[in-house]
C-alpha cells in the first residue's frame, strides 16, 4: 500500500502536514462543538478525540513513506 501511495505522488511531507493539520482541526472542532452542541461537553470531547486520532495515523504513514524516499 505504501509503495502504491508513493508511486501516486504522496510524499512523507504531505502526511506530516496532514498530521499537524488534524491536531489543529481537533482543537477547532472541540472548541466549536463545545459552543454549538446542545448535548453537552461529553459530545464535544468525543469530536475532538475522534479527529485527534487521525494525527498518529498520518504521522505513521509519513514514516512509512519516508522509507520509499530514501
Amino acid at each position: 500500500m505504501l509503495q502504491m501511495l508513493h508511486e501516486k505522488g504522496l510524499r512523507a511531507e504531505h502526511c506530516y502536514a496532514a498530521g499537524i493539520a488534524s491536531i489543529g482541526a481537533a482543537f477547532v472542532s472541540w472548541m466549536l462543538s463545545q459552543r454549538m452542541e446542545s448535548n453537552g461537553i461529553a459530545r464535544a470531547d468525543r469530536w475532538g478525540i475522534f479527529i485527534g486520532e487521525w494525527a498518529p495515523t498520518f504521522i505513521a504513514l509519513g514514516n512509512g513513506l519516508r522509507t520509499y524516499e530514501k
